[in-house]
């Protein structure tokens, strides 16, 4: 059964400690706003604008994006929206930092969240967004993607909204969900060219 007390999810109390150690590290101009706007790219509203530019890249220049990625980042993003929140933040609903310590005892940045902690969203769309380009992509740009993912994890918890359980959880939700996708999109074109 899910719990937030559960050996898997508090780590022997390291979850809470992590947590409180990464939000507390910085409160100055430059560690906030890295925070928030990680949190504003990895936020899946903007997955029409990363469809949009990725779609651009790969028309344009199929050499240095195929199609194919592009179709793996299509399923791999339906196949998260149905995993990450028609069943498991349903499902856990576990609390969020603010609602566990309080809000004296949490650095929030942003709208104050309180439930649905687990798996984080954010840390998930971003790890879909590396999974399914990062391996098609020239390595310098692969890299960057996978940077940008540890980016948007570290600010979900700099920013209060995440347990690093939370973003862990998320992030191999998108991997999985983009390995997935991979494999559908693999099938897919296999069963087409053996039609």
């Amino acid at each position: 059964m899910l719990s937030p007390q559960s050996p898997w999810y508090a780590w022997d109390g390291w979850n809470a400690r992590l947590f409180l150690a990464i939000n507390h590290a910085g409160d100055n101009p430059v560690w906030n706003n890295a925070a928030r706007l990680g949190t504003a790219l990895g936020d899946h509203h903007l997955l029409p604008v990363y469809m949009g530019l990725a779609l651009t890249l790969a028309m344009r220049w199929q050499r240095v994006l195929p199609v194919r990625s592009v179709l793996v980042y299509t399923w791999a993003n339906l196949l998260l929206f149905l995993a990450i929140y028609g069943v498991l933040k349903p499902w856990a609903n576990f609390p969020r930092p603010l609602s566990v310590f309080g809000p004296h005892a949490v650095h929030v940045l942003g709208d104050p969240k309180f439930v649905h902690s687990f798996p984080s969203g954010h840390a998930a769309f971003a790890a879909v967004l590396a999974a399914s380009f990062a391996f098609s992509l020239p390595r310098p740009w692969g890299a960057l993607l996978w940077v940008f993912a540890l980016w948007v994890c570290w600010a979900r918890i700099a920013v209060g909204a995440h347990f690093p359980a939370d973003v862990i959880g998320g992030a191999l939700v998108g991997l999985l969900c983009a390995l997935a996708a991979h494999w559908l999109v693999t099938f897919w074109v296999r069963g087409g060219k053996s039609a």
